[in-house]
């Protein structure tokens, strides 16, 4: 097993979990704002489905799509995202923010070439998918790693109607052979059914009360 410069002791999760050559692991990225239930369940799922060894959480520093003007810190949203995994083969890590990172793109790259033998699949829940082509270079994260999607149900998302579902249409694994995916070379596939879970980060922030400033004077 091999830990990329100790990740042991790493109380700040700024360093990457532990890994060998020939594992298979899937990574859900994203702000984790706030961590919540179905982050859990779509990494347990997507986890026994797939045969995967364990799920790496990318906590990163922030979403370059979204205003991160009352993003929480990345070190308070690391100790939240661990506090709802709690799970031995789960890892939490903020390794985007070391490394420099602000696209998923970039960071597979670096992950690719700093763990040489490890399997990675990405991870995304199926309202994702919908926007995937907006994200940075969505063509080459398809082209480096399989690629797997989550209906967690109750999103009103078709990930097949999607701009990104019809372009890689032909590279859809069916789901039958899910437990592929890890060893097929991309681009490759699967949507995943099973997941009832509607929560969503940007719900729950919703529902948090803003704080009313003070009245001057």
């Amino acid at each position: 097993m091999t830990r990329c410069r100790a990740a042991a002791g790493d109380s700040r999760g700024l360093r990457l979990p532990a890994f060998a050559p020939g594992m298979r692991i899937g990574l859900l990225g994203g702000s984790f704002n706030p961590p919540h239930a179905a982050h859990r369940a779509i990494s347990l799922h997507a986890m026994k489905r797939l045969k995967l060894d364990a799920v790496w959480w990318l906590v990163t520093p922030g979403n370059p799509l979204k205003d991160t003007s009352r993003l929480p810190s990345l070190s308070d949203r690391i100790a939240a995202a661990r506090a709802v995994a709690a799970h031995p083969r789960i890892a939490v890590t903020g390794i985007e923010a070391v490394i420099g990172t602000s696209y998923s793109h970039a960071t597979l790259r670096w992950l690719k070439r700093r763990c040489p033998g490890v399997r990675f699949v990405w991870i995304m829940g199926a309202d994702n998918l919908a926007t995937f082509h907006r994200w940075r270079n969505w063509q080459a994260i398809a082209a480096s790693v399989p690629i797997a999607v989550v209906d967690r149900g109750g999103v009103g998302v078709s990930p097949i109607s999607s701009r990104a579902g019809h372009t890689l249409a032909a590279f859809r694994v069916p789901e039958r052979d899910a437990a592929t995916l890890a060893a097929r070379r991309p681009p490759a596939w699967v949507l995943l059914h099973g997941i009832k879970s509607p929560l969503s980060s940007t719900a729950l922030r919703e529902k948090i009360p803003r704080k009313t400033p003070a009245p001057e004077g």
